[in-house]
């Protein structure tokens, strides 16, 4: 061996033991000295407990990538609804949604819609250019259940691949009921990411800003 390495790992062993790669490979050599008649037990309770290892690590580090996004999730829909408690006025109530809402929520389409007596019957697909649609009695249900008939949700998050309030552009999208009293009503989000608005997800904090929603449109339409 070269009296410097020699020297260098003498002075500071940690620097082999605390590198993987190296005792990897001073294990494997040391195996391969005592012969294929010897079985290393040791070793081979020190590969599993590296591998065991390797996957705390893993899930470590997705824990924490899941607390980070839970953290920034919730930061935005509070920053959303503060936003929604600021109007005074029905009109301006809607402007922000359209507006400075979509923008905090970073998504791509947003309506409220709401159901009424006086709609005018059509069923709405691809004809939303507005934030507020009236639509007529049923068309929320029908609408969040889906061309696949699934069960009545408050919060419904999927994909999409059929025609939609949004137009073609639009990947996926949540769908928030709100009970609005007398009227239903549904606040109705889309993203260009089919990946943004998946099943799986997490519904408290939209179920959170569906019923800010619904206590705004009462404090206006009451």
């Amino acid at each position: 061996m070269d009296p410097k390495v020699r020297e260098t790992i003498m002075a500071d062993p940690a620097v082999l033991l605390d590198d993987k790669d190296i005792m990897r490979v001073l294990v494997g050599a040391n195996e391969r000295a005592m012969g294929p008649n010897i079985v290393d037990m040791r070793g081979i309770a020190m590969d599993r407990l590296e591998a065991r290892l390797d996957r705390l690590e893993d899930t470590h580090r997705s824990v924490i990538a899941a607390a980070y996004d839970n953290v920034a999730g919730t930061a935005q829909i509070q920053r959303a609804v503060l936003r929604m408690l600021e109007p005074q006025r029905f009109e301006t109530f809607l402007r922000d949604l359209g507006d400075d809402v979509k923008a905090i929520l970073r998504i791509d389409s947003l309506h409220l819609i709401i159901e009424s007596d006086h709609a005018d019957g059509e069923d709405g697909i691809e004809r939303l250019d507005s934030v507020l649609v009236m639509e007529p009695r049923g068309f929320v249900e029908t609408y969040m259940r889906g061309y696949r008939g699934g069960p009545a949700r408050n919060v419904v998050l999927r994909p999409l691949g059929y025609a939609t309030v949004h137009g073609d552009d639009i990947r996926s999208e949540a769908c928030l009921r709100l009970d609005l009293g007398e009227d239903v009503g549904m606040l109705v989000m889309g993203s260009q990411d089919e990946r943004h608005f998946q099943p799986q997800h997490g519904t408290d904090l939209l179920a959170f800003l569906g019923a800010v929603t619904e206590r705004a449109l009462r404090r206006f339409l009451g």
